[in-house]
């Protein structure tokens, strides 16, 4: 029996992750495959991962999650020769791809026939301003998508939300759009009530001249990091950055990690789990423009959470 696929685009800090998480969190019995090819982009709760190996995470409620090694197909023949196998398979793209390009991969007929592609979910922060819609790859990944979730509708008001629907609206018009509080979508808008249903290939196309628009850099720290100091470099580095995130270790809170996210200006703390042995205590990803950022100037910076 075919293997429905849904794929989750959308920019960078959008919110895939957590509309993801929420799928695999209420997956109400269904086994479903999530494949993430974006450092740390799931952060799943310890108490439901029971397993890992070969990159993949075996989860408690029967569903798995991996990281996207290597080539796209090659990864999925791997999870359909699973036992058992995956009901479903969730694609969680990088925010800076376009979803055409592995919409084009997933119509391989080897692929198609095992796995075909069901729905493209496009997630959208409704707090951005409606400018951002003229971004080329973010109207790409709108024009692609079958359904369009709007997250963080709670951090804007109503004329916003409104705005953003109706600018959505005129890049794509035949897409559905909801509101996507903390993550949620309902299932019945991107996984087929029936089984059996194999939906029909999609038109491609041509490929593009592939451009690299962002960089991305990574700081590491085998010593904690002073919390205050930390927030002070963030600060300098958040003009320049689209997109951060990572796991730190505080003077503050020995033995503890916190999970930092950087999306849309707004930077957020939450509590993480130990610190396993023989992993830096601080690694944090930062992602920008293609020569916004120098890895000499996040070292500079950086390191001055730790000196002193």
């Amino acid at each position: 029996m075919p293997v429905p696929i849904l794929l989750v685009a959308g920019f960078l800090g959008a919110g895939k992750t957590t509309v993801v998480n929420h799928l695999l969190a209420h997956a109400q019995g269904k086994r479903i495959a999530a494949v993430v090819n974006d450092f740390g982009a799931i952060n799943i709760d310890a108490e439901l991962i029971a397993g890992a190996s070969d990159g993949v995470v075996s989860l408690s409620n029967g569903c798995i999650c991996c990281t996207l090694e290597g080539d796209l197909l090659r990864t999925l023949a791997t999870l359909l020769r699973r036992d058992p196998r995956p009901e479903f398979i969730v694609i969680e793209t990088s925010g800076i791809a376009d979803p055409a390009d592995i919409v084009r991969n997933l119509m391989d007929p080897v692929i198609w026939k095992e796995a075909p592609l069901e729905t493209v979910l496009c997630v959208v922060d409704a707090t951005q301003p409606v400018t951002a819609l003229d971004d080329a790859l973010l109207r790409s990944q709108l024009r692609a998508a079958d359904v369009v979730a709007l997250s963080k509708v709670d951090l804007a008001d109503a004329a916003a939300c409104a705005a953003i629907r109706d600018a959505i609206r005129a890049v794509r018009p035949a897409a559905v759009i909801v509101d996507a509080l903390h993550g949620e979508v309902p299932a019945s808008l991107l996984f087929p009530a029936d089984l059996d249903h194999v939906p029909a290939p999609r038109e491609t196309a041509p490929r593009r001249p592939a451009t690299d628009r962002f960089e991305t850099l990574s700081w590491t720290s085998e010593r904690p990091v002073r919390l205050p100091r930390l927030q002070q470099a963030i600060g300098r580095l958040a003009p320049k950055l689209a997109r951060a995130k990572g796991l730190f270790e505080t003077v503050e809170q020995p033995g503890r990690l916190t999970v930092f996210q950087l999306a849309g200006g707004r930077a957020t703390l939450a509590a993480g789990g130990v610190p396993a042995p023989g992993v830096p205590r601080t690694r944090l990803v930062f992602i920008a423009e293609m020569g916004a950022l120098s890895r000499a100037e996040i070292d500079e910076i950086m390191q001055g959470c730790v000196d002193g």
